[in-house]
């Protein structure tokens, strides 16, 4: 094949991939860009449920206090506590109903200092970015049949982006500059046309990256199949089998005798979530996130005996090999959370680009539709004058 008629093949197929998915491409990736600031916007919509104030000074309240209170008050069985490394922050008890094994439960925001229960995270804002996502990840619809588009969506996606940057690429290295700036001084035409080409530029392999991660959602097979790459199981915390505790003899540790034992052997600064026992295994589930890591997934874990209080795991993060670590981290990759805020804001900004492809590509459709319409037929002067002789 011609290198000339390679290209024209190429644009051909980013063009109708383009146009068969783009509405899809256009919800999934501006509900994406709408969840990016979710944590930051629901705790400042909700400060008061989130933050508490006058901390200053002041000892938090021990930890079987605080349990004990809680489930006398709301009469839920609580499973995990998340303690921050913020002080200012509230402590997050998460709950389910008694007598159930299984279901969505909630999560009560707790004043460590005071003992008072400042509500939970069910508020008008975290049900409407849990709309958001499951427009994100299922458009609305039913799981099964959402699920499909979206990763049909996704696959074309990445299909586009790769077909897109081979376009990019200019024909004569001396035009190289002219993909990489916007000429905002010409006409519109051009504007649109340089949007589409130079921001899907920039934005190129953070959304490959978004795309290539969003799959695991999507398709079993594909999950499995970057699992066995990884050589580390992608969301393998779910069906891992649960370490037991060898006997169940005397007396049981408390919550603040495990959470003691935790922070002296990940003796540092950062969120902790503590698991309390359940009657299959009889143990303490620390996980642990240094505050000062760049990766805000990257947590070390154990797991307590919650009887002899010895450590029956240990796993820290920095031992893992590189595909274990990104394997444990795929969430935090896609969502752009895996560098706190640095990473963020460069993942809003590349969504937001990501939102617009589907907007200027029509257009640049559009205004090639209309070059291709044939005009009223020019007759020759030479013709016209004969015809008034006549």
């Amino acid at each position: 094949m011609a290198k000339g008629n390679a290209r024209k093949f190429i644009n051909d197929i980013h063009l109708w991939l383009g146009l068969g998915s783009g509405i899809v491409l256009f919800l999934v990736c501006l509900s994406g860009t709408i969840y990016t600031f979710r944590t930051e916007i629901e705790e400042r919509l909700n400060r008061e449920v989130y933050f508490v104030k006058d901390y200053q000074g002041k000892q938090a309240l021990s930890l079987d206090s605080l349990l004990a209170t809680v489930e006398k008050s709301t009469q839920n069985k609580i499973s995990a506590v998340t303690i921050p490394s913020n002080a200012e922050k509230a402590w997050s008890f998460s709950a389910k109903p008694k007598g159930k094994e299984g279901g969505r439960g909630k999560t009560i925001l707790v004043n460590p200092y005071t003992g008072t229960i400042a509500g939970d995270t069910q508020t008008g804002s975290s049900r409407f970015f849990m709309t958001v996502m499951k427009m994100h990840r299922w458009l609305l619809m039913e799981q099964g049949t959402g699920r499909i588009i979206v990763g049909v969506a996704t696959v074309i996606f990445a299909l586009m982006l790769l077909s897109g940057i081979i376009l990019w690429l200019p024909r004569r290295f001396r035009y190289w500059k002219q993909g990489l700036t916007i000429l905002f001084r010409g006409k519109w035409k051009r504007i649109n046309h340089d949007l589409h080409n130079t921001l899907g530029f920039y934005a190129f392999i953070f959304l490959l990256i978004m795309a290539l991660t969003g799959l695991c959602w999507s398709f079993e097979g594909y999950r499995s199949g970057a699992s066995k790459i990884l050589g580390a199981e992608i969301f393998g915390s779910k069906k891992e089998k649960p370490v037991q505790a060898a006997n169940s003899a005397g007396m049981m540790l408390s919550p603040d005798a495990a959470l003691k034992i935790a922070a002296g052997q990940l003796n540092y600064a950062g969120v902790t979530r503590l698991g309390f026992p359940e009657a299959k295994t009889v143990t303490f589930t620390v996980s642990k996130n240094n505050s000062n890591a760049w990766n805000t997934a990257a947590a070390d874990k154990l797991v307590i005996d919650a009887y002899s209080g010895s450590i029956l795991k240990k796993e820290a993060f920095a031992s893992k090999t590189t595909g274990q670590k990104i394997a444990a981290s795929i969430r935090s990759i896609h969502t752009g959370e895996i560098y706190g805020m640095f990473s963020k804001i460069i993942y809003f900004i590349c969504c937001l680009i990501a939102t617009s492809l589907p907007v200027t590509g029509t257009f640049i459709w559009i205004n090639k539709m209309k070059k291709k319409k044939p005009g009223p037929s020019k007759i020759p002067a030479a013709i016209t004058q004969t015809i008034a002789v006549q």
